[in-house]
């Protein structure tokens, strides 16, 4: 199986490198943090060789709170929350504008994580009245910078896309002291690190 392993930072998957070393059984691509990175870095890249399977790793902010910090989960969707146009008070999505979509999905189910839906922005949200308008009009239980545009790009290309992330703070006033980096990290890798081992085994 031909495997691609997709993050915006090097540090994000940094274990999971180091414990393949320079024999990896698989490809690795970072592309730098937000959407615009990551939609050009792996369509440049998917238009040179063909992959099985994508997958994206990363760390991520979460709204739900059932969902502990350092968990890890699956997204299956994943909206681009700000692709459309303001009308005063109202948000007009740019499926309502007819000129495109803004969720894009998973073409893979690969473990047996809790399964979740998510957000993708160029500004995470760190102020009460924006965390409550985007909870209100998409529901999303976490956000990054880029998940949408991953499953965007290689749905393009056709090829098979799963998002793996592991929450390491809440979506809430920013305060950097309850964040939990370094173990959401460490987990996202461990868990990677079998998934991977499971996958290339088969």
């Amino acid at each position: 199986m031909h495997i691609l392993i997709v993050a915006a930072t090097a540090a994000e998957i940094q274990a999971l490198t180091e414990h393949y070393g320079d024999d990896k059984p698989f490809d690795v691509l970072v592309t730098g943090v937000g959407m615009v990175a990551t939609a050009f870095a792996l369509g440049r890249h998917l238009d040179t060789k063909k992959y099985d399977l994508a997958i994206n790793l990363g760390i991520a902010g979460s709204f739900d709170r059932n969902i502990a910090l350092g968990d890890v989960v699956e997204i299956t969707a994943d909206h681009i929350a700000e692709l459309g146009a303001q009308d005063d008070e109202l948000f007009i999505p740019i499926e309502t504008l007819g000129f495109g979509e803004s969720c894009f999905h998973a073409t893979k189910a690969i473990t047996q994580l809790k399964q979740v839906k998510a957000i993708t922005v160029n500004t995470v949200h760190g102020h009460e009245d924006s965390i409550a308008k985007i909870s209100h009009r998409l529901q999303p239980q976490l956000e990054s910078m880029e998940g949408a545009a991953f499953f965007y790009a290689c749905n393009q290309a056709g090829v098979a896309c799963a998002q793996i992330r592991a929450v390491s703070n809440y979506v809430e006033k920013r305060n950097r002291d309850a964040w939990k980096i370094g173990p959401a990290i460490k987990n996202l890798n461990s868990f990677a690190i079998d998934l991977l081992n499971g996958l290339l085994a088969t």
